[in-house]
């Protein structure tokens, strides 16, 4: 498989977007990659936690504002977290410029809660209680 810049699956989150680079069924159900750039003031999911899923960021343009545990970092371009199962966090942008980052996820999964979330982003806003009810049939536990 091979995506060159822009190609992918792609998926409109209402002012931001998702380009879904990698799935389960291209990797043997090891992980998802996706590309995702979200607009100024996405509020992002509500706090969470899963419970097998890895979820890692790769900040590539802007700044990603992401709470892990207590603890809020603003993670500037070349900046990468992983996140474990049990730890609660959240993301967001704060900034007045859009975020670029790659987001993976292990094991792989996750591409079934983005097709979800974009329609539902089709259907109206994405607040934080948007974001977390369609999650909740993932992976994904509001803290």
């Amino acid at each position: 498989m091979v995506h060159q810049p822009g190609e992918g699956e792609r998926h409109g989150l209402g002012s931001s977007e998702l380009i879904i680079k990698a799935t389960g069924e291209d990797t043997g159900d090891s992980f998802f990659l996706s590309e995702t750039t979200i607009a100024p003031a996405f509020p992002g999911p509500p706090p969470h936690v899963h419970e097998r899923l890895h979820d890692m960021f790769y900040v590539l343009e802007g700044a990603l504002t992401v709470r892990l545990g207590e603890q809020t970092h603003q993670l500037q371009a070349g900046s990468f977290v992983c996140v474990p199962p049990g730890v609660v966090h959240t993301f967001r942008n704060d900034g007045d410029v859009p975020v670029r980052f790659l987001n993976f996820n292990t094991p792989a999964g996750w591409e079934h809660y983005m097709r979800d979330l974009s329609k539902a982003a089709q259907a109206g806003d994405l607040t934080p209680e948007t974001i977390g009810r369609v999650a909740s049939r993932h992976d994904f536990r509001a803290i």
